[in-house]
């Protein structure tokens, strides 16, 4: 395919992976995060509240994952309609008063996330690699950390402005409907040739259950920083004008991260790049554990937020690798793995609660758990290069 031919569809997969991400997981997903303390303040919402609505998102993130692993939805199809839900939950987010409503909600808006973040990797990662583009799949994670910096900069103003989280949800509602209508034409070019159609599972290889497994250790050791990192800045600095910037610095590092991982990470095997950020989030979730500062709060924010969109792109290139065929199914196998580590991860906090170094041991283990999904990685992936040196 020639340059001529091959840019514009490149181009337009990356736009609209970029965007339809930034919608579905910064809105969809992480908005909370910055409401949840304007819904305290004007809503009388306990954090035992906060705590179920971020759980029924999370469970609801491991159920559309496990629809998409069973079902394979169309690819385009699933952000379509995904990024329509994620619109019309969120807004309902803003004109409802119920509690019960709202657990619903966001339930539903995880499990429209869930979809299009499956659909985006097995739309739009394919059509890259064979437009000979693949380092733009950081442009296209990116858009992750740029929905995060919006939804955090909206809740910042929100908190500074009182604008109150009624009006917060509906403007974020709004932002995503705009998206989605913009971006429904885009995805009915068909850029997917026929020989791309999703195939029915016909048995999922082992290493891509090794990279599930490891990815959901991920997932356990990420969650708890990144649940609970706003709340600690908040608990040391009671300013939201200073602690209001935690979230989007966070954001900022993740768009950031995925881009410049994308430029050197085509010269690295996806699980090594992988591995390598793994050990910085490591770090990350340390940082605060042993001294709460302004320098450990912020090098937590660029630690975790630098690191956990770029094990995202490279866990989806590694399971696109080893599961061939079978790459959707994959892709949505390892999505609802990390979904279940991002609930065990606050599970283990609460059931920690009664001692005063709850958040401590809990971040311990999860750094732990990333070590040994990095020992898994690299073991594995040893063990396949002895094979096939054997073999050979």
């Amino acid at each position: 395919m020639n340059r001529r031919i091959s840019e514009p569809s490149a181009i337009v997969a990356a736009t609209v992976g970029l965007l339809a991400l930034a919608s579905a997981m910064g809105i969809g997903r992480f908005s909370l995060t910055p409401i949840l303390p304007l819904m305290q303040q004007d809503m009388g919402l306990t954090l035992a509240q906060g705590g179920w609505l971020a759980t029924a998102n999370y469970l609801g993130y491991l159920a559309g994952a496990l629809i998409c692993m069973a079902s394979t939805p169309r690819p385009v199809r699933a952000i379509r309609w995904g990024l329509i839900c994620v619109a019309v939950l969120t807004v309902a987010m803003g004109l409802s008063h119920s509690p019960l409503l709202w657990l619903g909600f966001r339930f539903s808006a995880g499990v429209a996330s869930a979809f299009v973040l499956v659909g985006v990797s097995a739309w739009a990662m394919p059509i890259l690699a064979r437009c000979n583009k693949g380092q733009w799949s950081g442009f296209v994670f990116a858009g992750v950390g740029i929905g995060i910096v919006f939804a955090g900069l909206v809740g910042l103003a929100a908190g500074l402005d009182d604008w109150g989280s009624r009006s917060t949800w509906i403007i974020m509602g709004v932002v995503a409907a705009v998206l989605a209508f913009f971006l429904w034409w885009p995805l009915a070019t068909n850029l997917v040739p026929a020989d791309a159609a999703a195939s029915r599972m016909n048995g999922v290889p082992r290493r891509a259950f090794v990279a599930a497994a490891c990815y959901g250790l991920f997932g356990y050791g990420y969650i708890i920083p990144a649940t609970f990192l706003p709340a600690l800045a908040r608990g040391y600095i009671d300013n939201p004008a200073v602690f209001g910037w935690v979230w989007p610095v966070f954001g900022a590092a993740a768009a950031f991260s995925t881009l410049a991982a994308a430029q050197v990470g085509h010269r690295l095997a996806p699980w090594r790049l992988w591995t390598g950020a793994q050990w910085v989030l490591a770090v990350g979730v340390l940082a605060p554990v042993f001294s709460l500062n302004v320098v450990t709060l912020l090098t937590a924010a660029v630690c975790v937020g630098g690191t956990f969109m770029v094990i995202t792109m490279a866990g989806i290139k590694e399971v696109l690798r080893v599961a061939g065929p079978q790459a959707s199914q994959g892709i949505g196998m390892m999505t609802a793995a990390f979904a279940a580590g991002q609930i065990a991860g606050p599970l283990t906090v609460s059931l920690l609660a009664g001692s005063s170094s709850a958040f401590r041991v809990a971040s311990i283990i999860a750094a732990l758990a990333l070590v040994v999904s990095n020992c898994v990685l690299s073991a594995d992936n040893a063990r396949c290069r002895q094979g096939a040196i054997s073999d050979a």
